[in-house]
């Protein structure tokens, strides 16, 4: 099976000195979109193509995906 994890994201939001509240607004996403990133969940390609124009890069640079046991 294979799972997801945005700690790339997370680590990028550290980098830019961002809160994921203001990625939130500026990506125009929802709470419940954070959240799931919070807790490695997938989510829509539309949610994920809207945070790297806000964030100004690609998805391999804020998502990895994992092999799970």
């Amino acid at each position: 099976m294979i799972g997801v994890k945005y700690n790339k994201l997370l680590k990028l939001l550290i980098d830019k000195k961002m809160s994921t509240a203001e990625l939130r607004d500026r990506a125009g996403v929802s709470a419940n979109i954070i959240s799931k990133i919070k807790q490695d969940q997938y989510i829509s390609m539309e949610s994920l193509a809207r945070i790297c124009v806000a964030l100004d890069c690609t998805a391999d640079e804020i998502l990895e995906f994992v092999k799970e046991d």
